[in-house]
Parts: structure tokens; sequence; C-alpha cells
């Protein structure tokens, strides 16, 4: 096995720059998902597409889900497999091809949809979340053709959409529709430590909450003529803030971080001018619960503040759920999965992998749901979302290694 180690680094570093080139390519064209605000990812499966097909796999193909809020009206999905010696099963590996927005263009270093290369790192939105993923199997592939390695299983590659915005027309649309088998099992690169020692086999309940304030609009040096919603808006985002966490505050410590976790996020434009008391005020809530506590208690709590803040201040107030997912069970800890990255980690990197759960939202949930052991693993600095988001080159390497050295395990 050591043998292999040594000619799959040699093979890696070798076509590491042809994929860079391809990545790049990639990550010029924005898929910021239409849930904010963007065009989709039609463009950038379309240049996937292209360069997949440069890769001698002989199994590729689309998969659109209909979505009429993108110019070409379908969210693309892409397959492909590589036949393996028991071609009765298949391990998956998935990633993402949808970024969320840029956030504040002002605290970015460089223009995050002309990604740059600097110090040994790629910078640009998506890069990270989910770019790296996307170079990393890509770097797979071609380590795999040429050492003319044929994987244990069929190794089957998923880049899909949607999974910013909680993967209705991505991974969960491509379970419903049954491509995943009983006894597959996948890897999905879209978490990880620094240093890649940590495995994500379990996740928290996924609960996105909208509130919307209604109240009465006046003019602001008349306020006494209106019911600032804003302002009772702010007071009820602190009264939930404090009582949530109160309520449901429990410690599990496979988690990261070990509570069950509520934060007010994404906020509304309520007014356009200074001078005018807002009528209405909207903002949302992202909540990540232990999945030892159950949504129904959790909303019957955010409903109980709510009806009591209508009598005390006199407005209206609507919860809709936005996103709903309730946590399957975890994936075993002796699954095969898992033992067989845990084992890949130590051949080829010499790391012991720590076993943990995350606060939710990774296409590995919908696999789960059924029954199929799904493991989150990448190495990542953890810079999803955030401005200057990057990642190092030398992951994109290190990471494609160990998915090559786990399609050889058995």
């Amino acid at each position: 096995m050591k043998d292999l180690v040594e000619k799959i680094k040699v093979v890696a570093n070798k076509n590491l720059d042809d994929v860079l080139r391809s990545f790049m390519e990639i990550l010029e064209i924005p898929a910021v998902n239409p849930s904010g605000g963007g065009s989709g990812e039609a463009k950038r499966a379309e240049k996937m597409m292209d360069i997949l097909s440069t890769y001698g796999l002989s199994k590729v193909s689309r998969i659109d889900v209909p979505d009429y809020r993108v110019k070409e009206g379908v969210r693309p999905n892409i397959q492909a497999v590589i036949d393996g010696e028991d071609k009765s099963r298949t391990l998956w590996l998935v990633a993402h091809i949808d970024t969320v927005p840029e956030g504040d263009k002002k605290l970015w270093e460089t223009d995050p949809f002309k990604p740059v290369i600097k110090d040994g790192k790629i910078y640009g939105r998506g890069t990270e979340d989910n770019g790296q993923a996307i170079a990393s199997i890509l770097l797979t592939v071609r380590i795999i053709r040429e050492l003319d390695l044929t994987p244990k299983y069929n190794l089957g590659l998923v880049f899909a959409s949607d999974e910013e915005a909680g993967s209705k027309y991505g991974l969960q649309y491509l379970v419903e529709k049954g491509m995943f088998k009983e006894n597959d099992e996948a890897l999905v690169l879209d978490y990880g430590a620094p240093d890649g020692s940590e495995i994500e086999v379990a996740e928290k309940h996924l609960l996105w909450l909208k509130f919307t304030v209604h109240g009465v609009q006046a003019h602001a040096a008349f306020p006494h003529e209106g019911v600032n919603a804003h302002r009772i808006g702010a007071r009820l985002i602190s009264t939930l803030d404090q009582i949530l966490n109160e309520r449901f505050h429990e410690v599990d410590q496979i988690f990261i971080p070990p509570t069950s976790t509520f934060e007010p996020t994404k906020k509304e434009p309520n007014v356009d001018n200074v001078n005018t008391v807002p009528g209405k005020d909207v903002f949302y809530f992202d909540c990540r619960v232990l999945p030892r506590y159950d949504l129904k208690d959790v909303l019957e709590a955010v409903n109980k503040v709510c009806r009591s803040f209508e009598l005390v201040y006199n407005v209206k107030i609507e919860v809709e759920e936005n996103l709903r997912w309730e946590s399957p069970p975890p994936t075993p800890l002796d699954a095969p999965i898992v033992k067989k990255l845990t084992n890949a980690l130590k051949i080829a990197r010499n790391i012991d992998p720590r076993i943990i759960g995350i606060g939710g939202g990774t296409c590995a949930a919908f696999l789960r749901a059924k029954n199929i052991p799904a493991v989150v693993w990448s190495t990542l600095d953890r810079m999803a979302h955030k401005p200057n988001e990057y990642c190092k080159i030398e992951n994109i390497r290190k990471d494609a290694e160990v998915l090559t050295l786990l399609s050889q395990i058995s």
C-alpha cells in the first residue's frame, strides 16, 4: 500500500496544474443560488460538462430539475460513474456547484468573482465552499485514469445544485428519484478541519424561520401615530435569542459547537428614508438544534413569545418556516465508510481522525435519511461564507490523494 501511496502522490503533483487551470475556468463563472439573488448554476454546469468530457469518463449525465426562477428554467446536477471491480454497489463522492452571494463587497481584498492565486491559495467566492471539493474530485479522476486503477466498487461522482438553499433542486431530488441504492455509501466533501482530522457522522436539526412584524407606518416626527415595527422586531430578536438559548441549553460534546444555536441572520429592508417609522419589519433566524430536542417544542416556544408580543405591543407577527429538516440517525461509527476513510487517512497522511457532529445542512443528511451510510470530510480552513474566502492548493492535492486511496480499499 505504501508503494501505491507514493505513486498516487507523484501523479497528483504531475496533474495538479492542469486541474487548477480547469478549476479557475469553473470559478470564473458565478453560480450564486437564486435564493440568494443569483442566476443559478447552469452556466457553471455547462463548463464542468465540457471539462468532464475530456476526462475519459464513459458514464456522465446531467439531471435537470425544473425551477422557473432562473433563466434556463432548470437547475443542473451532474453525475458520473467509474466502474469498479464490484459493480453492485457504489461509493459516491459528493460536491455542490452553487455558492452564496459575496456579502459586503467592501470587505473583499479582491473581486469575489474573479479568482486569484496568491501564496498557495485561491481567493474568490465559492473557492472553498464547495469549489475545492470539485477540484479534488477532478484530480482524483486524473490520478485513477493515469495509474489505470480500478476502484474496489463503482466510484460515483455527484456535482449537485442548490445545496446552499436546502437541496430541493439538488441532492434531495436525486435521492428521491432513486439514484442512490441501499448498499451504496457516500463521502460528502463539504466540511472539514484545517488538518483533515475530523470525520462528520451526525448533524443537528435545521430550522430557518422568517419573522414579519406588522405595525403602523407613520412620520417620524409623530411616532405616536404609528407602531414602530422595527423597534418591536429588535426587541423580539433579543427576547427570542435569550429564551431559546435558555430553554434548549443542553450540551452534546460530539457536536461542534456542542450546543443548539439560534442565530438572527438575514434582515430585509424596511423603509428607504430616515424620517419614516417602519410599519413592517422582516428578519430571519437560523436554528441548529441538537437531535435530542423536538423541533415542535422549539416552534411552540417561538410562537408563545410572538403571541405575547402581539398582546403587549398591538402588532401582528407572522412566523414562516423557510426550511425545516429533522436530522436522521447518525452514520454508525462501525460503518464501512467510516472505517475505510479512517484507514485511508492513517495510511496517506498519518492522521488518526476524530469522529464528530456538526450544525447540520450538508447533503449527507438526505442520504442518511434513506439509510445510506454517509460521512462528511475534507481539509478546510473554514472560510465558507466569509469575505476573502480561499482554498489552499495543497488541500486540493492532499484530499485527492486520500480519495484515490479510499477507492482502492475494500
